[in-house]
């Protein structure tokens, strides 16, 4: 009989590691006997391989769901892709070395569809992450998630190791960064608009609004990662959802993904409608104001 699971969650204080840990301890999320560690970056900075070590040899999980990783909007990827690259890496190398070395069980870690060929065909799926250059306006941060799909085929083919990953589309949700600077582009248009409604201003919104983007709620994505760690082996895309300042950068025009792997394992996983799951985060970011990253 196995033993119950040890689950270190890296990056647990952010967007996603929040949510996982709403699921886990108010929706049973956690089964008897088990322990779920949620990580933040004051504990241990993952960039270093020696603080890495540390946290693992503290804890000995026998899971690990890795998401932590150096993030921004799409202004800060554009200003400083080497730096989003080069930490990213380190992040990413060492917490899976370093899980390999201590024999962990599996590792689900979390990529971004920013991964994907900028100029690709459309709907884009987990087979075509290598296929082509990503977008130029976050090719550092894009290539450093890219890698963690090559690690885990490595260490898959070199170890026998249990490393893979989920592909969401766009996340938002409670706990999200919220800066209008530097947050994803919902939680900023969250913001904006609140402040704009507060001061009674207009609300400018950068670019020209032709871009289409997908969705996806963080609690639904903490749910599939989950199952994930539970059941599932291989890296998958994750999509529920099919005035204006112009001299603004739009970013890649178009990543619209297909969840037809994930409707396939899961037909009948219901999704939070779009519209609920925004009105929702605007009702947390409001009543938590004060504490919200902004």
């Amino acid at each position: 009989m196995a033993l119950p699971m040890r689950v270190l969650v890296t990056g647990g204080s952010g967007l996603v590691g929040k949510a996982i840990e709403h699921v886990v301890q108010q929706e049973g999320g956690k089964l008897e006997g088990e322990e779920w560690i949620f990580l933040s970056s004051k504990q241990a900075d993952l960039v270093d391989v020696e603080q890495t070590r540390a946290v693992f040899e503290k804890y000995r999980p026998t899971h690990v769901i890795h998401l932590a990783a150096k993030v921004g909007g799409l202004y800060l990827h554009m200003r400083e892709n080497l730096q989003f690259l080069r930490d990213n890496i380190k992040i990413n190398d060492n917490v899976l070395q370093t899980a390999h070395e201590s024999g962990v069980t599996k590792v689900v870690s979390c990529l971004s569809s920013c991964i994907f060929p900028d100029k690709t065909t459309y709907p884009i799926d987990e087979t075509m992450i290598h296929n082509g250059s990503p977008h130029d306006s976050n090719f550092g941060y894009s290539h450093a998630k890219r890698m963690i799909d090559v690690q885990n085929r490595a260490y898959f083919q070199q170890y026998g190791r249990c490393y893979t990953a989920v592909i969401p589309t766009n996340v938002f949700g409670p706990h999200d960064n919220f800066n209008i600077e530097n947050g994803h582009v919902l939680s900023a248009l969250i913001n904006k608009t609140y402040k704009a409604k507060k001061e009674g201003t207009p609300v400018t919104v950068c670019g020209s609004g032709a871009p289409r983007r997908q969705f996806i709620y963080s609690l639904d994505l903490a749910r599939l990662i989950i199952w994930a760690l539970r059941r599932y082996e291989e890296v998958f895309t994750l999509d529920p959802y099919d005035q204006f300042d112009t001299t603004m950068s739009d970013g890649q025009m178009k990543k619209t993904a297909s969840n037809g792997k994930l409707r396939r394992l899961l037909p009948d996983f219901s999704f939070t409608p779009l519209n609920e799951a925004i009105k929702m985060t605007c009702d947390w970011f409001e009543n938590n104001y004060n504490i919200a990253r902004t």
